[in-house]
């Protein structure tokens, strides 16, 4: 299978070694010498797995690839599908007769695709009443996770929002958390939250295939985890259960958590200022939700049974450091993209390759190991967002800049200086001296030139040169004299006239330039 895989999935199989290691270790409690004979590895290369939870790591080199059914070939399956419905039962085309009729269409794909979408399409029609067999839990055994798309109005706006929803087996306790997609770096962050909430970290997470977290699904239902993903799970020892496609049924308790949240808090229709407040509103539901009656302990609420199962989880430990990275070249005016949206970096940076780390609500750029820029993270489409002190640097060789330069047009200064600026601005050169005064900003810190604005404000002597006096009184060191006499220091020996110690010291120096 790895041969197949290639090189990025035998990365991601060497990665799911060390969390079999590291779950055998630090959860199961095995010693390192019965996990070497178990597994052929040495017991330094063990001991390196157990102390260090940092994956290898792998860069992607091209982009996924599509199924072929999405070109347009799923809608025209659909309506095979529908016409062979009209026709008697023993004249209906097969999966594999249909996927034949694609074929001779232009359909180049492969032949899995096609069986699952009709597979999917007669379980819609059939809605049979299939039975399941109930599932059972031990305390701090199990997590599910998984994914729901609400309609929420924010800022007055109609929007959707992807939920994330969490639930342990044992206690169902929920956990939500909104989003305004399904990112990669959402999927992270979203997971860290919910295990600080419960307090611990459980034995296994069960969840769905999506693409951020299975990469790739074999015939022999063989899981490829995605690289960060395992990372996460590597970093707490737990162990990910992807559950069989189109069997929602292995999950079920997070499936119909989704269905009874959406009623309970979704409808009607939630309305808030942004998305902060929105899981604020829902943090405090999380609480109420664990006030109902645990559907199989019925004389106890899941806030009691999870105190139970609480003493039950693993410590927490640190939490994961959830970003996805990637390298980005500055542009020529100080802007990486991402997203659709660009973000600026000091000036310095200029077409220089960085690191881009995104988190679910910021966005971090790196240069070595040194954080060059932090911004929020929006998710609007084709926007700049400056820092302006970014592009400080550049105005020294072109002042004129500040007056339309795209930075500075909604520059928040405080009062004073924008009171000065506005002053310089209408005399000629003026754009120069604001320039020369930005400057000390970045020398002296923006509260020491802040300062000496509002004295000068305040003393009416606008002028750079008075500014930069008034700088200079703020940042040099204040002497404060003596109070009384006798505080000074007071000699023990009196000093003695000798003209021959003189006299020596100016032989010595002859002596020496010889």
């Amino acid at each position: 299978m790895s041969a197949y895989l290639g090189a990025e999935n035998e990365q991601v199989l060497l990665m799911e070694s060390v969390s079999k290691v590291r779950r055998w270790i630090l959860r199961d409690g095995r010693s390192i010498r019965s996990v070497s004979r178990e597994t052929g590895l040495s017991r330094n290369t063990i001991r390196k797995y157990v102390q260090d939870a940092s994956p290898p790591s792998y860069r992607r080199q091209a982009g996924p690839v599509r199924h072929k059914l999405c070109d347009g070939y799923d809608v025209r399956l659909q309506a095979l599908y529908e016409q062979d419905l009209k026709r008697a039962r023993r004249e209906r085309r097969t999966a594999l007769k249909l996927y034949e009729q694609l074929v001779l269409e232009g359909y180049t794909g492969s032949y899995s695709p096609v069986q699952r979408f009709i597979r999917d399409l007669k379980r819609a029609d059939t809605a049979s009443g299939d039975g399941f067999i109930p599932l059972q839990f031990l305390a701090g055994d199990a997590l599910q996770f998984d994914w729901s798309e609400e309609h929420v109005v924010l800022g007055g706006i109609a929007r959707k929002v992807r939920v994330a929803h969490f639930r342990l087996c044992y206690s169902r306790k929920p956990f939500v958390v909104a989003y305004p997609g399904e990112a990669q770096e959402m999927v992270l962050d979203a997971f860290v939250r919910a295990l600080a909430f419960y307090g611990g970290v459980v034995r296994r997470v069960i969840i769905d295939n999506p693409k951020t977290m299975v990469t790739y699904v074999s015939r022999s239902k063989d899981r490829v985890f995605h690289p960060r993903f395992l990372a996460l799970m590597n970093h707490y020892a737990m162990e990910p259960v992807a559950c069989t496609p189109a069997s929602g049924w292995e999950k079920g308790q997070v499936e119909n958590q989704v269905q009874f949240l959406r009623g309970r808090l979704f409808t009607p229709e939630l309305a808030f200022e942004d998305l902060g407040t929105l899981n604020d509103w829902l943090q405090l539901r999380r609480e109420d939700l664990a006030s109902r009656r645990h559907p199989d302990q019925q004389d106890r609420t899941i806030a009691e049974v999870f105190a139970d199962e609480r003493a039950a989880l693993r410590a927490l430990g640190r939490a994961f450091d959830g970003y996805v990275e990637k390298t980005v070249r500055v542009r020529s005016t100080c802007l990486v993209q991402y997203d659709s949206n660009r973000y600026s970096v000091p000036s310095r940076f200029a077409g220089q390759p960085v690191s881009l780390r995104a988190y679910a609500a910021r966005i971090v750029l790196i240069s070595g190991r040194e954080i060059i820029a932090e911004h929020d993270r929006h998710f609007t489409r084709n926007v700049s967002y400056f820092e302006p002190w970014h592009y400080v640097p550049l105005l020294s060789r072109k002042p004129g800049a500040l007056r339309d330069g795209a930075p500075f047009v909604d520059w928040q200064l405080p009062d004073a200086m924008r009171r000065i600026r506005d002053h310089y601005m209408q005399g000629k050169g003026g754009d120069r001296e604001f320039v020369d005064l930005l400057m000390l900003a970045q020398d002296h810190g923006m509260e020491v030139v802040a300062m000496a604005c509002e004295q000068a404000v305040e003393q009416n002597t606008l002028r750079l040169s008075a500014i930069v006096n008034l700088i200079n009184r703020l940042v040099e060191p204040v002497i404060v004299p003596l109070g009384r006499r006798y505080d000074y220091p007071q000699l023990t020996l009196r000093p003695q006239a000798d003209c021959k110690r003189y006299e020596t010291l100016c032989m010595r120096a002859r002596e020496a330039a010889v």
